[in-house]
């Protein structure tokens, strides 16, 4: 008499548990950032050239 209340119980369990099916899964989509560099090759050169045009106008004033 355990067994079959055990095996009833049991098989209630299992019933309940895939009452529901199986549900599709929620995917997110993957966001893409692009970096961006807006930047010309002469960018590193103009400060440099700047600070020797102030310093050969500096010493040409002495």
């Amino acid at each position: 008499m355990k067994k079959i209340a055990l095996a009833a119980a049991l098989s209630l369990a299992a019933s309940t548990a895939f009452a529901g099916g199986m549900k599709e899964a929620v995917v997110t989509p993957a966001t893409v950032t692009a970096k961006t560099t807006t930047s010309s090759s002469a960018g590193g050169l103009i400060i440099p050239l700047l600070l020797l045009i102030v310093v050969a106008a500096v010493a040409s004033n002495n």
